[in-house]
C-alpha cells in the first residue's frame, strides 16, 4: 500500500513537470527550445523524483536513467549511434571517481574484518564511564573523524553495527545514538577529498588535491563540528535524561544491595574487549596501507598520481600481504553503489552535452546579476536545501558542470581568478555535504544509517529525523555560510 502511494506522488509529480517544461517556453515566447532540451531535463527532474521517493533502487534507476537518456541523445541527433560508447567511456564516466571508491572499499572492507570498530565502540563505552552523553560525544567524534579518511558511507556502514550492540546492552534507544553519527559523518566527512561522495566528485572534476581540500574546507568544519555537538546536545537532551533516570530508578527498586549489578552499563564496563581483535596482525598490516594511502594522497600534489591509481594499488597491496579472500572481499564491495555512480555520471554527461546545463547556468547568472558573492551564497544554500530532499551525490554531478560553465563567465571570473581554486568549489561543497543532514533521504550516509537500523528493528520515520535533522541542518550551514568565505579569503592572502 505504501508502495502503491509512493508510485502516484512520483506519477503526479512527473506529469505535473512534464507540463510545466512543455508549456512555459511557449507562454515566455521561447518557441524555438529544442525537443531535447525538453526531454532532457523532463528525465533528469523525474530520476530525481523517483529516487527522492525510493520507488526503484537508486542502482537499478541509475542505469535505467542511462539508457533512456543516451536513447533520447540518439532519436534527436545530439549523439551519434557509433559514437555513443566512445561518449560514455571517455568523456561521460568518471573512472576517477569509480576507481577510488573502490580502492578504499577494498581497504576498508579487510580493515573491518580485524574487529578493530568493534574494539573502539566498547573503548568508547568504558570511557563514558556511565554517561550516556559523553558516550553519544565519542561515538560521534571517532565517526567524524573515520568519516575524514574514509568515505561517510563505509563508516556509517561499520560504526552503527557496532553502536546497536553497544545500546543493546545498555538497554538504551539507539535511535538518537544512530542519528548522531550519520549527522556528524555528514560534518566530519566534509572536511577532506575522500571523506564524502559530493567531495570526490568535485576534487575529481576540479583537479583539487587531497591538501588543497583539507587546507581549505578543514577549519571550517572543525567550527561547525564544535557547534554540532552542542546542537545534539540539546536535540537529545531529553532522550538522554529520560533513558538514565529509567535505569537508576530500575535499579533502585531491586535493592541497594543489587542496584550496581542491575545497572547495564556495569555490563558494559565489564565486557572484556580483548578478543575483540580478531587478527592483530592484519590489523598492523592494514592500518600501515590505509596510513600510507592516506599520505600518498597528501603528497599527491608532488608525484601527480591520480586518487584512484593510489587507492587501487593500496588495496592490491593489501590483499596480497593479507592474503585475504579475493571473493569474500569483493562480496563486501558496495557495488550498487558504484553502479549507481556509473549510471550518474551517463546522465549528467548527456544532461551537458546537448545544453542543459548551459541554460541553468545562465539562469543562475541572470538571477543573481553576475555578482560574484551572491552567486557563492546561492550555491551554498541551493546546494543545501536541494540536497536535503534529493540524494546529494546526484545532485553534486549535476551542478559540478554548472559550477563550471559560472567559473568561466566574464564578470564572475574577474574575482575567480584572485584566488587559487575558485571557492564556487569549495561552496557548493559545503551546500551539498551539510544539506544532506536535513532530511532522510538528503545523503547516502543517512539512507545507509537508517536501513540498517530499520533492518535491526528499529525504524526511523522520514518525520523523526526532519525534526532533528532540518534544523541541524539550517544551523550548521548558517555557520558554514559565515565561516568558509572568511578562511578562504584569508588563505588566499597568503
Amino acid at each position: 500500500m505504501q508502495q502503491n502511494k509512493r508510485i502516484l506522488i512520483g506519477l503526479t509529480l512527473i506529469i505535473i513537470f512534464a507540463i510545466l517544461i512543455f508549456s512555459i517556453p511557449q507562454l515566455v515566447g521561447k518557441k524555438n527550445v529544442a525537443p531535447i532540451l525538453s526531454i532532457s531535463a523532463l528525465v533528469l527532474i523525474s530520476i530525481y523524483i523517483v529516487l527522492s521517493l525510493e520507488i526503484i533502487h537508486r542502482g537499478s534507476l541509475a542505469l535505467l536513467g542511462a539508457t533512456i537518456i543516451v536513447a533520447v541523445a540518439i532519436a534527436f541527433g545530439a549523439l551519434q549511434p557509433e559514437e555513443s560508447l566512445d561518449f560514455i567511456v571517455e568523456e561521460a564516466i568518471d573512472f576517477n571517481t569509480i576507481g577510488l571508491l573502490l580502492g578504499m572499499m577494498v581497504i576498508v572492507a579487510i580493515l573491518g574484518e580485524t574487529g578493530v570498530f568493534y574494539w573502539v565502540g566498547i573503548k568508547a563505552g568504558k570511557l563514558s564511564k556511565g554517561s550516556l552523553w559523553k558516550l553519544m560525544l565519542l561515538l560521534s567524534t571517532f565517526t567524524a573523524i573515520a568519516s575524514m579518511f574514509i568515505d561517510n558511507v563505509t563508516t556509517i556502514l561499520l560504526m552503527i553495527p557496532v553502536t546497536l550492540s553497544i545500546v543493546r546492552i545498555l538497554k538504551v534507544p539507539p535511535i538518537p545514538f544512530i542519528l548522531s553519527q550519520a549527522l556528524v559523518s555528514n560534518i566530519g566527512g566534509a572536511a577532506t577529498l575522500i571523506g564524502d561522495p559530493p567531495n570526490i566528485l568535485i576534487g575529481s572534476a576540479a583537479n583539487i588535491d587531497f591538501n588543497s581540500f583539507l587546507v581549505y574546507m578543514g577549519p571550517t568544519v572543525a567550527i561547525v563540528f564544535v557547534a554540532s555537538l552542542l546542537l545534539l546536545k540539546f536535540f537529545f537532551r531529553n532522550d538522554v535524561k529520560e533513558v538514565r533516570k529509567k535505569q537508576i530508578a530500575k535499579g533502585s527498586s531491586s535493592g541497594s544491595s543489587s542496584s550496581s549489578s542491575s545497572d547495564p552499563m556495569n555490563e558494559l564496563v565489564l565486557t572484556d574487549n580483548g578478543n575483540l581483535i580478531k587478527d592483530k596482525n592484519m590489523l598492523k598490516k592494514s592500518t600501515i596501507v590505509l596510513v600510507g594511502v592516506i599520505i600518498l594522497f597528501s603528497l599527491q600534489n608532488i608525484h601527480h598520481l591520480e586518487v584512484s591509481v593510489i587507492a587501487l594499488g593500496g588495496a592490491a597491496v593489501l590483499l596480497v600481504i593479507t592474503r585475504s579472500h579475493l571473493d569474500k572481499i569483493l562480496h563486501e564491495v558496495d557495488w550498487p553503489t558504484l553502479i549507481f555512480f556509473t549510471g550518474l555520471f551517463i546522465i549528467v554527461g548527456i544532461a551537458q552535452h546537448v545544453g542543459l546545463i548551459n541554460i541553468l547556468s545562465s539562469a543562475a547568472i541572470n538571477l543573481t546579476g553576475g555578482n560574484f558573492w551572491a552567486t557563492y551564497i546561492m550555491i551554498i544554500w541551493l546546494s543545501g536545501i536541494a540536497s536535503a530532499f534529493v540524494d546529494n551525490i546526484p545532485f553534486t554531478a549535476t551542478m559540478i558542470p554548472l559550477v563550471e560553465t559560472l567559473n568561466a563567465d566574464p564578470n564572475i571570473a574577474l574575482t575567480v581568478d584572485k584566488f587559487q581554486i575558485s571557492p564556487l568549489w569549495w561552496a557548493l561543497a559545503l551546500g551539498a555535504d551539510f544539506g544532506g543532514n536535513g532530511t532522510l533521504i538528503g545523503s547516502s550516509a543517512g539512507v545507509v544509517a537508517a536501513g540498517l537500523s530499520e533492518k535491526f528493528g528499529y525504524r526511523i520515520s522520514f518525520n523523526r529525523w526532519f525534526r532533528i535533522g532540518f534544523p541541524f541542518m539550517l544551523v550548521t550551514l548558517a555557520i558554514g555560510t559565515v565561516i568558509l568565505p572568511l578562511f578562504t579569503i584569508i588563505l588566499a592572502s597568503y
